[in-house]
């Protein structure tokens, strides 16, 4: 029997890397948990873990934020007791590529801007009516330092993540009269399948992203979406940018001669 006194979460992108962290932390903290994905099988292995580990009830939704009709479907075919969401942690999202731009490939492009900018409006429009309107309910957006500061090869990702905390502000406006919460969350370098996917699955030029410093992992963004969660409700952190001591920039990283 699922436990209704427990509030609920939705994480996109939570079958690896930074969403599965944050499913991770909540359900640590007694959240039931709708946790999205593309890929069902691991999505399904989180679950299992998190339930039988947290003694939560857990969702699973295998979409790709990208299709709006799949979002849309998901949340109207969500049973009557998922149908009070709580929080909304927007975290599905890429980088392809790492070329100037005469260089780039439009795909690339088209994959980010689908994922990291219509993606999240989609699945945010479909959520947001499941919210409750009591000044209970909040939205993290997980952006990135390439949305506050741009870096030689990644104009297109980074103009995305500028969206994308355009979006936040533009969202923190927008809801606040209900008021719904709206914050964004910008890490800097996170070793995750974030590289691997970046350079097609080139497993030795990602690796040389993380060599020479200590990079953050996804358990300390997941923190650190946790204590923006968990303020008291008059208490909004608008933004909050976490970054390893070696990177103080985007384009900057201290590395320890190999």
């Amino acid at each position: 029997m699922m436990n209704h006194r427990l509030p609920i979460a939705l994480v996109t992108g939570a079958s690896s890397g930074i969403g599965e962290a944050i499913a991770r932390v909540l359900a640590r903290e007694s959240y039931n948990l709708i946790i999205t994905g593309r890929r069902k099988e691991r999505l399904d292995t989180v679950a299992e873990e998190l339930m039988r580990t947290h003694q939560v009830h857990v969702h699973v939704c295998a979409l790709d934020v990208r299709d709006r009709a799949a979002v849309n479907r998901c949340m109207e075919q969500l049973p009557e007791p998922w149908r009070n969401i709580r929080v909304l942690v927007n975290n599905a999202g890429l980088a392809w590529g790492l070329e100037p731009l005469d260089e780039g490939n439009p795909d690339q492009w088209d994959a980010m801007m689908d994922t990291n900018v219509k993606g999240l409006l989609y699945v945010s429009k479909a959520v947001l009516p499941l919210m409750p309107k009591d000044g209970s309910a909040h939205i993290i957006n997980v952006g990135s330092i390439a949305g506050k500061e741009v870096y030689a090869n990644g104009a297109v990702y980074c103009a995305s993540k500028f969206a994308v905390d355009a979006l936040s502000k533009g969202m923190r406006i927008d809801m606040a009269k209900y008021p719904i919460r709206v914050g964004c969350l910008h890490p800097g370098a996170v070793e995750t399948e974030f590289s691997l996917v970046r350079f097609d699955g080139d497993e030795q030029r990602a690796a040389k992203v993380y060599e020479g410093f200590e990079n953050l992992v996804a358990a300390d963004v997941a923190e650190a979406v946790w204590f923006m969660l968990n303020r008291p409700p008059h208490v909004n952190i608008n933004e909050l940018t976490i970054m390893p001591t070696a990177q103080p920039s985007a384009g900057i990283i201290h590395r320890k001669p190999l």
